[in-house]
């Protein structure tokens, strides 16, 4: 049975709207505790002595937390520090709901509510705790708001505490279940001049005083607890011998009992830190193997923050992550590989044998932190070649591995301008230009070029924590692209790499697959086009990008004649491919173009445009905007389709 101005609770929010973890409503618990305590306070009756409101208050609070992932209620927070945070939206309603439900009298033969019954955690023994008392308009807005009825109290603190405009608070009241809510308001209008006392210590749970309980009648509570637990211990014997009676639970932890691996991956000084000639003899050359470096590699603090953030980010913390990488914390104590001052913030790089985790805070605080994640379990040496330590201004600095002897800068769209030297100091390079932040059109493609004692070979940033590796050749034998052929095939193609920005990317292969004459010499055209294609392998293993691509003398640019997603064409797997295209000559006549690679044997098209050809290339005369169906033949008699 309810009382008349409360009803049954309702759902917090409908299913469409946002959804809160358990983290970012702690995250909103832990930063607008002492708020979230004093609208308890000021919500819960005053009959029941000040003492036991502060500790109900306290208590309702800290048990407002979700359990999992909640529907948040689409209510603005309306606050500067809490505008728009659903996880602040929820704790406040669920604190609004059980402060209503604690006000309500016990009902016989009803079993009573959780919020109705003595609050079990926080206690406080031997003290008497309370507000700070205020002055007359404190004590007389206490005995107004002691008249009023529950949801009245709730519409005034709302109002006045919160600044939320009636149809908000009326939103809130709704969704913790009052019934007869134009009622709760009318019946809150009658004090709206005392807003302003809703700050006073007077009504502040967190500033208390304190003084000592009745002393005679603990030390008499204190000898009967005695004398009953003394009882305890001999049943809980009796009860524990063998035979019949309460079983343990075998290799179970005890309850609430911390894992000691999580607490020992929070401990800045369990980190793994590597020496710095390790990688001389070590039998793997990846992430392993890199030493700790920069300046800051024993400043616990900030080692502290970067962990305890890995481990449970707060709601301010700009968290990302490449795609099919998991963002939990470490499973146990991971290595550091980097903590320094890198422009104008303090970046950790931390590795645990699957992912690369960089936290980076401001130099003046650690406001607007952010977290990223990039996965490289089974990185090799090639890819363990640098990782990036910040963007700034369009510029890329890297932490480069420490066998890397040299570093540079080159312009993958200009295969013949050379490479312009990065100074290396202490592993960490000079800024180089970030292709990502390069605006339309596309002129040029900075990469980073590094050199040790097994060669050189490119990288490119595309927006993620590790760069992504250029290659090409076949794809069952690639080789690094920094050789004068890789890059000449790479330079009108390489502004196609944007199309895989923040995929996840771990290399990117070209391979030049086919030359084809282009028709109409007679009409003053002619020359040859060459076929490309281009695939981007990811750190997940699937979601490979393939694209096949068509580029014509004089050209600057290369066309993407076909794209897929998930096919084994043109990777180690299945080092074939077939595509077509329709081109316009110089004088206007349209052609389909199709080529496959080396071991295609025929080639057929089929659908707008009928023809055939022994060999890998095709040649037909089309219409403009017709759609044909290419189909081969490789040389041992299995058939091939199109890439589309």
């Amino acid at each position: 049975m309810q009382s008349p101005d409360v009803a049954q609770p309702s759902a917090p929010s409908s299913p469409a709207g946002p959804v809160v973890d358990v983290e970012q409503a702690e995250a909103a618990l832990v930063e607008h505790y002492p708020r979230l305590v004093r609208l308890a306070y000021l919500v819960l009756p005053s009959g029941r002595g000040r003492g036991r409101r502060v500790l109900t208050a306290h208590c309702l609070v800290q048990r407002a937390l979700p359990r999992g992932r909640t529907p948040a209620p689409v209510i603005p927070a309306q606050q500067t520090g809490r505008d728009g945070d659903p996880g602040y939206a929820l704790i406040r309603l669920q604190v609004v709901r059980t402060a209503l439900e604690a006000g309500l009298p016990l009902k016989r033969g009803a079993w009573p509510k959780r919020a109705q019954l003595p609050p079990l955690l926080p206690q406080v023994w031997g003290l008497r705790l309370f507000p700070r008392p205020g002055g007359a308009d404190e004590l007389a807005l206490d005995q107004r708001l002691a008249a009023l009825s529950g949801p009245a109290r709730a519409a005034h603190a709302l109002r006045g505490l919160e600044r939320l405009p009636d149809g908000d608070v009326r939103e809130v009241l709704t969704a913790a279940g009052v019934a007869d809510v134009d009622a709760a308001l009318d019946e809150a209008d009658g004090i709206r001049d005392a807003y302003r006392l809703l700050d006073s210590p007077e009504f502040d749970p967190c500033s208390l005083q304190a003084r000592p309980t009745d002393l005679l009648r603990r030390r008499r509570q204190v000898k009967a607890s005695l004398v009953a637990g003394a009882a305890l211990v001999v049943c809980g014997t009796l009860l524990g011998l063998p035979g019949d009676g309460w079983g343990g639970d075998g290799p179970a932890a005890p309850p609430y009992a911390r894992n000691p691996a999580a607490q020992a991956a929070l401990d800045p000084g369990k980190l793994t830190r590597v020496s710095p000639t390790a990688w001389k003899t070590a039998a793997r050359t990846d992430f392993s193997v890199w030493p700790a470096r920069g300046d800051l590699t024993d400043d616990r603090g900030l080692l502290r923050r970067a962990l305890a953030v890995w481990a449970r980010p707060g709601t301010s913390v700009q968290v990302s992550a490449t795609p099919g990488t998991p963002s939990g914390g470490p499973a146990g104590p991971p290595q550091l590989l980097y903590a320094g001052t890198v422009d104008t913030a303090r970046v950790v790089i931390l590795y645990d044998g699957l992912r690369i985790a960089r936290y980076a805070e401001p130099r003046d605080g650690s406001r607007g932190a952010a977290l990223d994640f990039a996965r490289v379990d089974g990185a090799g040496r090639d890819e363990a070649g640098a990782v990036v330590l910040s963007r700034a201004d369009g510029n890329v600095r890297y932490l480069t591995a420490p066998w890397v002897r040299g570093a540079g800068e080159r312009d993958l769209r200009a295969p013949g301008s050379g490479a312009m030297r990065l100074t290396l100091t202490g592993g960490v390079t000079s800024p180089l230009a970030g292709p990502a932040q390069r605006p339309e059109p596309c002129t040029s493609w900075n990469v980073l070029q590094l050199t040790d004692a097994a060669g050189t070979r490119l990288v490119t940033d595309l927006g993620e924590l590790v760069p992504a590796r250029l290659t090409a050749g076949p794809p069952d034998a690639p080789r690094p692209a920094s050789g004068a052929e890789a890059l000449r095939t790479w330079a009108p193609f390489a502004c196609s790499l944007a199309a895989v920005r923040s995929a996840g990317v771990r290399s990117v292969n070209a391979w030049a697959f086919a030359e084809q004459p282009l028709p109409g010499a007679a009409e003053g055209g002619g020359g040859s086009a060459a076929w490309v294609c281009t695939r981007a392998e990811t750190w997940r293993g699937g979601g490979a990008r393939v694209l096949a691509q068509f580029h014509t003398p004089g050209g600057r640019f290369g066309a993407v004649a076909a794209k897929a997603q998930d096919v084994p064409a043109c990777g180690e797997r299945e080092p074939r491919v077939l595509a077509g295209v329709l081109w316009k000559s110089e004088a206007g006549s349209w052609y389909l173009l199709a080529a496959g690679s080396d071991d295609t044997a025929s080639v057929r098209a089929t659908g707008g445009v009928e023809g055939a050809a022994r060999g890998r290339l095709l040649t037909v005369r089309a219409k403009k905007g017709a759609r044909a169906y290419l189909e081969g033949t490789l040389k041992n008699g299995e058939p091939i389709s199109g890439l589309r």
